[in-house]
């Protein structure tokens, strides 16, 4: 027979644990544990949590879950699913509300502006940070979606916004849907391509950084501006 969380000691209830000790000492299925609020005949709230937990394999699955991916877990019904999809999104949201009035100093600042919107998409993105003359945001334009190739990367399309706003430099930033940051030959040709339009231009192109899950890889860090 599975536990039943009220018969847990006060101090092991995800809840009371929470209220006590604050949202930072509960693990992700006692988190998960709270969404659900409650398991099955067969199973804790709890043992439900890990269920969807092992299911997923990590947190960066469960955010790309569908509502009918976690329907087919025995115990997730429509109301269960659409808390968790709901509360997934809502600290997306919380993470990727930051003003564009960011202060650009080193490729981490860049990474955190966007990292929480990139890091999940299935599909492979370019997004501009587009800077002044002090390295302040001043907008954050999407310029391609799909895979990034040299000869479909037109620079009229990527400066465009830059010669708007008069941007002092820009910052390219795109995403990998693999998780792994790392630069390819195209993204190489890319970033060449567009830095030589933008000297043409008067415009810098600071930096160009890839995303990856949590993970991210500046271009001129690793020695590819010179």
């Amino acid at each position: 027979m599975s536990i039943v969380i009220r018969d847990l000691p006060t101090a092991e209830r995800p809840r009371e644990k929470l209220l006590k000790f604050g949202k930072d000492s509960l693990s992700n299925r006692e988190l998960l544990a709270i969404i659900l609020r409650v398991g099955t005949r067969q199973i804790s709230a709890l043992g439900l949590a890990d269920e969807v937990l092992v299911h997923f394999g990590s947190l960066r699955n469960l955010q790309e879950a569908s509502c009918e991916e976690l329907q087919a877990i025995e115990g997730i019904g429509l109301a269960k699913a659409a808390q968790i999809l709901a509360a997934l999104e809502l600290g997306r949201r919380v993470q990727a509300s930051v003003k564009t009035s960011s202060i650009i100093r080193t490729p981490k600042d860049a990474s955190d502006l966007v990292m929480e919107k990139l890091r999940y998409l299935d599909r492979e993105v370019m997004q501009l940070l587009i800077l002044d003359t002090k390295n302040q945001v001043i907008a954050t334009p999407l310029v391609s979606v799909g895979i990034l190739d040299a000869s479909m990367v037109h620079p009229r399309e990527v400066f465009k916004d830059c010669i708007r706003r008069s941007a002092a430099s820009v910052i390219l930033v795109h995403n990998h849907p693999s998780g792994d940051p790392t630069p390819s030959d195209n993204d190489i040709k890319v970033t060449d391509r567009l830095r030589r339009a933008g000297e043409i231009l008067g415009i810098d192109v600071l930096d160009h950084i890839i995303i990856g899950d949590n993970r991210f890889v500046s271009l001129k860090e690793e020695g590819f501006f010179t």
